[in-house]
């Protein structure tokens, strides 16, 4: 199990970073950033890693779903 005091350091780099990727346009920056994060510590890094990726993934999944939601209510229009 992380530290807990990693885990919350890699949530808020993840919030952080997420952000930063959105406004430069940049959606593969969390790799670069995990790269900078694993020469200092893997144990960060990882947690960094899967703060992001279980965000990104949560983000994918609500736009599907918000999709699915759009298509049904256009075919329940017909």
């Amino acid at each position: 199990m992380t530290d807990p005091s990693v885990q919350e350091m890699a949530n808020k780099l993840a919030e952080e970073c997420i952000a930063v990727q959105r406004k430069i346009g940049d959606d593969r920056l969390f790799m670069k950033l995990g790269e900078v994060l694993g020469a200092s510590s893997q144990t960060l890094e990882e947690a960094f890693l899967t703060a992001v990726r279980t965000r990104l993934a949560e983000q994918q999944g609500r736009a599907f779903l918000v999709k699915k939601l759009k298509e049904f209510q256009s075919q329940a229009d017909v």
